[in-house]
């Protein structure tokens, strides 16, 4: 393979990932100020032995050996590029214990550089005016517990000094009063406009929403579809509905999707990493339930539930670490890395460059991105060429499958040095033929 041909490869690459981290559009400067803020707090949890340990929990550099443990700390910090930011953003909200506007912040900041589906403030305030508050609140904790999720409950300005004393003028105590204990004080449009509901970013408001439709805030299927048909009503005006995408716990579970997407329906069988085409035949059509029937080891079937997030990364791992009843993620990461390259054509270093490149570049990202997943079977024909024709041998097999959130799929195909040289040759760089 030729220079120029790497050069499209790895633009092919990051342009793929970087549209779709939180990289892009993430204000860094504002997100590394809010993290220093955190990190620096570590040192005084902590002793100069168990420092070190901390730091790597959340993925920040060895702190140096010299200095007290906060400066050693802060120059842990410092050394971390703004690349890194958003990646250590994630895992301090996993694992530290931070307060609802810090880590609402945070949040913001990291869905700031997704591209989310855009819900207007005029939606959003006729989605409230049409529903019955009474009609969402079916367990005051369960309630609570999401609005302690998504929004800032503990807003009173006096609470860091007073915090031993009951707060009655925080947004959670006004809760408690006009909505839990005297129902019929607020309305629905009310409770929305003192949570900041309608100035929220798009994707707290799409999170809310779904948290509203799901069995955790309202354990009754036919309510859960209640509420869905009439949000939907608003939500299709502006291309978007909250779309059945699997269940939990036998109760339904709705997430946020476009109308427009042109791919309404959820993948049922995904075949890959199978460099040979797979003797497959259907065990149940109705159930649409498939079988291997022979060389069972050469081909994956991932037969998991693919939810509103896609296929990441994480997820194709957890699969691989349960099914092969692995001890440990580390484990899991280097035999499903290695099986997935293993499958690529030995014939197509193209493809294995890739791959590498993929893995290479977003190394310390890689678990929360979606998995780059080769050699996928996209439509299995079982009659043979012969009776078949030429359509038999049309749409078997895609080089590479993303399957990105929101039901989006990005297919790469990666061609053979036929299809950019002349004779076995690639053209001088300029020529105009490649």
């Amino acid at each position: 393979m030729g220079l120029q041909g790497s050069v499209v490869v790895l633009e092919t690459v990051v342009y793929v990932c970087q549209n779709h981290s939180v990289v892009g559009n993430t204000d860094l400067a504002a997100l590394r100020e809010l993290l220093g803020d955190v990190t620096s707090s570590i040192s005084s949890r902590h002793t100069h032995e168990t420092l070190g340990g901390a730091c790597e929990l959340l993925g920040l550099p060895t702190p140096p050996d010299e200095g007290t443990k906060h400066e050693r700390v802060s120059k842990s910090f410092a050394a971390l590029p703004d690349t890194h930011l958003p990646e250590i953003a994630t895992k301090v909200l996993i694992h530290q214990k931070l307060g609802a506007k810090t880590r609402n912040a945070i949040q913001d900041l990291l869905w700031a550089g997704e591209d989310p589906l855009q819900i207007p403030k005029r939606t959003r305030r006729e989605i409230a005016r049409g529903l019955d508050l009474a009609d969402l609140v079916h367990g005051a904790d369960r309630f609570r517990a999401l609005l302690s999720r998504l929004w800032v409950l503990d807003d009173d300005p006096f609470s860091p000094w007073f915090g031993w004393l009951d707060s009655t003028t925080s947004l959670g105590a006004r809760i408690d009063q006009h909505v839990f204990r005297n129902p019929g004080d607020w309305s629905t449009e009310e409770l929305f406009e003192q949570l900041g509901a309608f100035e929220a970013s798009h994707k707290r408001f799409a999170l809310f929403l779904e948290g509203l439709a799901s069995a955790e805030v309202v354990p009754d299927e036919p309510t859960q579809r209640n509420f869905v048909n009439a949000v939907n009503h608003h939500l299709r005006t502006v291309g978007i509905e909250l779309r059945e995408i699997g269940t939990d716990g036998g109760y339904p579970v709705f997430s946020i999707f476009s109308t427009r997407s042109k791919n309404t329906s959820r993948p049922k069988n995904l075949i890959f990493a199978s460099p040979t085409k797979p003797d497959i035949r259907f065990r149940d059509a109705i159930n649409n339930d498939i079988e291997i029937v022979e060389n069972t080891d050469s081909v994956l079937v991932y037969d998991r539930p693919i939810g509103a997030d896609g296929i990441r990364w994480r997820d194709l791992q957890a699969w691989w670490r349960e099914t092969r009843e692995l001890q440990s993620d580390d484990e899991a990461k280097s035999a499903l890395y290695k099986r997935l390259r293993e499958s690529l054509l030995a014939n197509s270093p193209p493809q294995r460059l890739l791959y590498d490149l993929y893995h290479k570049i977003f190394n310390t990202s890689i678990q929360d991105l979606p998995a780059l997943l080769p050699e996928v079977w996209l439509h299995w024909d079982p009659k043979t060429v012969q009776m078949r024709g030429r359509d038999a041998l049309l749409r078997f097999r895609m080089d590479f499958l993303l399957l990105l959130p929101r039901g989006q799929r990005v297919v790469l195909e990666v061609d053979g040095i036929q299809h950019y040289a002349s004779n076995g040759r690639v053209p001088a760089v300029g020529s105009g033929d490649l």
